[in-house]
């Protein structure tokens, strides 16, 4: 299943799942039965639910009326169609944001009075009707779950719309507070874990797909650590998971550490951490960064339960490379800056559009010193518009305090590997006595912090260090 597909999927059973919670609290609080509204909700249906958002907020002092009215409310919002859903959130953009004159108005009385009643009023008329609801909607059970896939959704959308955008504005703020990391647990997960939550971590795994039950049990064995960051209002939901490996230095395969049938390492002959994968879970939850907090917190837990682990370091995809090749092959020989590739060389890498080029022994050993010489530029190189890494993957890491530290040759043979980054991975590496030091100079000049061999050599022919292809547990 693809990853829009099984975001619909989840986002469709958590609805249901709030649908019948809150059936079950709406008839406990008021004794009536939910709304009868049309799927798509047209028009008529639409200014009756105009009507009772209005009336909610317009309660005063009378918190368990509003609190059942917001659980009829969000149980017809869970029940509408996807179109209806669209409809209802640009209703609370158009008809349910501040009111300038409000705020005019009381910017005027703190300007004559500079009193705290004035201040007061002044941060209450900044606050919209819709943040109201929307912080009434977080009350009920299961409510944070509700609103960020609300997010999720409306982030496919909000680039459309301007009332939209606001909307998803507005609930990035409101969960920026809530998912504060000062809230998160750090929960490593094994296979005494609740089922439910195992299979989660199924459907949410975003890098290397887990194929079985069996596959997971292996990613959970003596010689594996995963751990998620869970919110105590979402106990049952990863909101993102690393999966380690415990090996004898760097590795340099992801097929071997995915290998069912490898034989364990003892963790306590374990010498290198490897992260191998790191999946955001919640999609309402994007721009809201935990990966930094969750690598550090997983390091100085590995560190205290394995004293023996003398390095930190991720296997890691480079899915931009390929795409960015193919960019600058497009822009011809006298315009190729970026590559800098002679003709003869860009008719060599023509050879990758087989799709079996890997298999071809003299072929893949033209191209092995090519590929890693255009590969170790690319992941030093800066947009000069966005004043970042080009990777995305390379931005996340070195964001967080990481280094480029090895490039593996043929270390992902899979379909997704080979389009991607003709196969090849990279180590990134978490030194915990220079990862401050490494993040504060990315984030505030984009130095990119990187091994020697592949910042200072780009165009060597020779790469003593990397994974030969022949041999997949190489260092």
């Amino acid at each position: 299943m693809d990853a829009m597909n099984t975001q619909r999927s989840l986002l469709n059973r958590s609805l249901e799942g709030l649908r019948r919670t809150w059936a079950e609290l709406n008839t406990s609080l008021r004794g009536e039965a939910a709304w009868s509204l049309a799927p798509d909700l047209p028009d008529a249906d639409l200014a009756f639910l105009r009507d009772r958002v209005r009336a909610c907020l317009a309660m005063s002092g009378a918190e368990y009326a509003r609190r059942a009215e917001a659980t009829r409310i969000g149980h017809a919002y869970a029940a509408l169609s996807a179109t209806g859903r669209t409809r209802f959130l640009r209703l609370l953009g158009t008809e349910f944001g501040t009111d300038e004159s409000a705020i005019d108005t009381a910017i005027e009385a703190w300007r004559a009075s500079r009193s705290t009643a004035a201040r007061a009023a002044l941060r209450e008329s900044l606050s919209s009707p819709r943040v109201r609801l929307l912080t009434l909607l977080n009350s009920l059970p299961e409510g944070i779950k509700f609103l960020v896939d609300m997010r999720g959704e409306l982030l496919d959308v909000a680039g459309q719309d301007e009332a939209l955008g606001e909307v998803e504005r507005d609930l990035k703020l409101l969960l920026h507070g809530w998912f504060d990391v000062g809230f998160l647990q750090l929960r490593r997960i094994d296979w005494h874990t609740p089922a439910a939550f195992l299979e989660k971590l199924i459907e949410y795994e975003a890098v290397h797909e887990i194929t079985s039950w069996q596959d997971l049990k292996h990613r959970l064995a003596s010689d594996r650590r995963l751990y998620a960051f869970v919110h105590p209002n979402m106990p049952d939901e990863p909101l993102i998971f690393v999966q380690v490996a415990l090996c004898r230095d760097l590795a340099g395969n992801v097929q071997a550490l995915l290998d069912t049938g490898a034989q364990a390492v003892p963790p306590e002959d374990a010498d290198t951490a490897i992260f191998y994968s790191i999946s955001n879970a919640q999609r309402g939850l994007a721009g809201i960064s935990f990966g930094n907090h969750l690598i550090r917190r997983v390091v100085n837990d590995l560190k205290q339960e394995l004293p023996a682990l003398r390095q930190f370091a991720t296997l890691s995809p480079i899915p931009g490379f390929a795409q960015w090749l193919a960019k600058s092959l497009k822009t011809g020989p006298d315009t190729s800056a970026e590559s800098g590739l002679h003709e003869t060389e860009r008719q060599l890498l023509h050879g990758t559009t087989h799709a079996d080029w890997h298999r071809d022994p003299p072929l893949a050993a033209a191209l092995q010193p090519l590929l890693l010489r255009l590969c170790a530029r690319y992941l030093n190189e800066v947009d000069p518009r966005k004043r970042r890494a080009r990777d995305p993957v390379a931005h996340f890491h070195l964001g967080n305090g990481a280094s480029i530290a090895r490039l593996n040759w043929m270390a992902d043979t899979s379909a997704k590997g080979l389009s991607q980054s003709f196969g090849m991975m990279v180590n990134y590496l978490y030194d915990p006595r220079e990862i401050d030091a490494n993040s504060e100079n990315y984030s505030r000049s984009a130095q990119i912090a990187c091994a020697p061999a592949l910042r200072d050599n780009p165009g060597r022919r020779r790469w003593p260090w990397q994974a030969r292809p022949d041999d997949a547990t190489a260092p």
